[in-house]
């Protein structure tokens, strides 16, 4: 039976993002609260967090049959705030070894979820004869930033976690409903030659040079949203609400670039932009490890946001345009890696957390800033000579 409103097909794919991160999205502002209430260290807490990485890297490589047999409607309605709700009993976890257990399958769901999405977005794209990808992906940050913005409300009202995650489930599940409801999945992409993607893609030189590339963004992306409200607690003792706040304002940052990021390539050409956004990367992780207030800190997390906006996905288009074997191959190697990274890095830097400081989750990732740096050129390198041109201008 279907409900809910009629929604042009682009304005659902940017509400399932939306949807989507908020659920997801919840639980990181209060991690902080989270490792109180189980009087764990940093690293007990990053060993935890490797949780929802794994199993999402077990659902992205094993759920697509079982995806493709309950059907796409089905999968979302049931996943969506089936997320929200393992959060939130997260929350009841008498240990790491119970929490990691428990965000295990939060992980399962959220590679299901991530598979349909992207996959609904691609198809959109087709139908609709214009690119919607981008912008599908600001929505996901708009979701992130209103469940940091939600997260750090609670924490201004000393709202326990386990009162603010179940309290999110009903509006996880409305907002699932009304998205959702009428939801019919875009038709598929005709092929001319279907090249089985295998399930782990062996990555060539190339790729490896364009996962070096994105590594820098995809560690501090995933340090912002685990570790930045710990660190505006412990390294400068704000505010509940500022705790709070430092996760959502890289993902209102990201976002907001993200959702004009098309144009700026079109017109400037991917390795300038990439450039930029590395500049601005490492201004912002300066800003975190050097600045000398909590204010620096805000001002560093937005510009990481901002900064890890494009790398990405300029890396994905990259890999699609190589020419030495199928664009299917080339994307699934880079995006296995780049996305393990983002998956299990930021919770293992937890060790060193607890080891050298919280300051060192950031300070690690300079060097690999530069590194970003010099590889850019990876992005317009491998292509065919008219594509090369045209993403080199600028």
């Amino acid at each position: 039976m279907k409900f809910g409103p009629r929604l042009p097909r682009q304005v659902r794919v940017y509400g399932m993002f939306f949807v989507y991160a908020f659920a997801l999205g919840g639980i990181f502002p209060r991690l902080g609260d989270i490792q109180l209430g189980l009087g764990i260290g940093e690293g007990a807490l990053g060993a935890a967090l490797i949780g929802p990485g794994a199993g999402t890297l077990v659902a992205l490589t094993f759920a697509g049959p079982l995806i493709e047999r309950f059907g796409y409607r089905p999968t979302l309605i049931a996943a969506i705030p089936m997320i929200g709700l393992i959060e939130a009993l997260a929350t009841l976890a008498g240990g790491p070894v119970m929490l990691f257990a428990i965000l295990f399958g939060s992980g399962l769901l959220i590679g299901a979820t991530e598979i349909i999405i992207n996959v609904e977005a691609d198809r959109t794209e087709f139908a609709l004869g214009r690119r919607v990808m981008n912008r599908a992906h600001a929505f996901w940050s708009f979701g992130f930033f209103a469940a940091g913005l939600t997260g750090a409300l609670a924490k201004n009202f000393a709202i326990s976690p386990t009162l603010h995650l179940f309290g999110l489930v009903p509006v996880i599940l409305l907002g699932t409903i009304l998205v959702l409801g009428r939801f019919e999945a875009a038709p598929h992409r005709p092929v001319k030659q279907v090249t089985k993607k295998p399930r782990f893609a062996s990555p060539t030189p190339g790729i490896l040079i364009l996962v070096t590339f994105t590594m820098s963004a995809m560690l501090l992306e995933g340090a912002g949203a685990d570790w930045s409200a710990i660190f505006m607690r412990d390294q400068w003792g704000t505010a509940p609400f500022l705790n709070g706040f430092a996760v959502a304002i890289g993902a209102f940052m990201q976002g907001s670039v993200r959702y004009f990021a098309d144009g700026f390539v079109q017109r400037y050409g991917p390795l300038a932009v990439a450039r930029v956004m590395v500049v601005t990367l490492g201004v912002g992780a300066l800003a975190v490890v050097f600045g000398p207030g909590p204010g620096f800190a805000l001002l560093g997390f937005g510009l990481i946001g901002a900064g890890t906006s494009g790398i990405f996905p300029l890396a994905m288009s990259a890999a699609a345009q190589r020419t030495d074997r199928p664009a299917a191959i080339n994307v699934a190697a880079l995006a296995q890696l780049s996305f393990s990274a983002f998956l299990i890095g930021p919770p293992m830097l937890g060790w060193l957390a607890e080891a050298y400081g919280i300051v060192t989750v950031y300070a690690v990732c300079l060097p690999l800033i530069l590194i970003s740096w010099f590889t850019a050129r990876s992005l317009v390198s491998g292509q065919a000579p008219g594509a090369r041109a045209v993403a080199d201008n600028g």
